[in-house]
């Protein structure tokens, strides 16, 4: 691998779920929660994932982590296919990759001090040493989200929201990973704490020079730590592309839709906001051609029979949709 070649490389990935009915079993459909995407991540990058809630967003994060299997498509992290890792090949990735999970206190044992759970992923993947070194470790894990060495016998339902998912963060970090991937790591908190969160994951970035894969509904959230933007509805990328172009030269009506919801800083200027008729289709019947074409105001008759390929409207700036005037 070279200095070059993006950290991650994910190509044709699918994931669809299995529906069973009767006494047997039977196979009767699947649902297509990611259905053919293809994204990379470089270096020391954070590439956001934007979407409505049932996107298929969760889904993308957990199968480049292979906590859900997928169905079809390759998973290229450091130049290996993680797909085909089992064993002591499949331990040392998740050595490297970590996921930080949108319930900080659904995600924490609620029996174990906060000493055991940083402790714990040092103890998974043999990196427990003597009592006295882990507790080194342990304490300057703390040190590194902003907390105290206080807390450690403590219990998750002694503490606060913002300082559970910095103990989520601090358990991530715990096995110097290269790659994260944040599942609404900011959602469940208070607005004032989210920027608090947000600001600590930036700054990690930079200090530990960590690839994040940051997934939200909130596309200001997004613009805010990201460095590139992708557009994910029913399972597929409608865009994708750098923030400032994602966000301030969108190309697809999706794309379009969801930035009109969110308030502009700037009091003079306003967009027109765009209603979405009716909700996400049923992903276990998508709609034929354009997955979007059912709530798209600038649908036409070919959309229904045209599956649109992504094409480059700008540098690095791709977008899923035949309209000409994109362009």
């Amino acid at each position: 691998m070279t200095d070059l070649a993006p950290l991650l490389q994910v190509k044709n990935l699918k994931k669809w779920f299995e529906i069973r009915h009767g006494i047997i079993s039977k196979v009767t459909g699947n649902v297509k929660a990611v259905d053919d995407i293809s994204f990379s991540l470089s270096s020391h990058e954070v590439l956001g994932i934007a979407g409505e809630s049932g996107s298929g967003k969760t889904t993308i994060g957990r199968s480049v982590l292979r906590l859900v299997e997928p169905t079809a498509g390759e998973i290229i992290f450091k130049g290996r296919d993680i797909v085909k890792l089992e064993g002591e090949e499949l331990r040392q990735f998740r050595r490297s990759a970590q996921i930080i999970f949108q319930d900080p206190f659904a995600s924490l044992n609620p029996k174990m001090t906060i000493e055991n759970i940083l402790l714990e992923p040092l103890k998974i993947h043999n990196l427990f040493d003597s009592n006295l070194k882990n507790r080194h470790q342990v304490v300057e894990l703390l040190q590194t989200v902003s907390m105290s060495a206080d807390i450690l016998k403590r219990r998750p339902h002694e503490l606060s929201g913002g300082q559970r998912q910095r103990i989520c963060i601090a358990r991530a970090l715990a096995v110097k990973p290269d790659f994260i991937v944040a599942d609404e790591p900011v959602s469940a908190l208070d607005v004032s704490i989210q920027a608090q969160i947000l600001n600590l994951l930036g700054d990690l970035r930079h200090q530990l020079g960590l690839s994040i894969l940051f997934i939200s509904h909130d596309i200001t959230v997004l613009e805010y730590l990201s460095d590139r933007i992708a557009i994910v509805y029913l399972g597929k990328i409608m865009e994708i592309g750098p923030t400032k172009e994602i966000c301030g030269n969108a190309k697809h009506p999706y794309t379009e839709a969801l930035l009109s919801a969110v308030p502009m800083a700037n009091s003079d200027k306003r967009r027109e906001r765009i209603i979405l008729e009716g909700d996400i289709p049923n992903p276990i019947s998508p709609p034929s051609g354009c997955v979007f074409r059912t709530r798209c105001n600038y649908a036409i008759e070919v959309c229904a029979g045209i599956l649109p390929a992504s094409r480059e409207v700008g540098p690095g700036h791709l977008t899923a949709c035949i309209r000409d005037d994109i362009l």
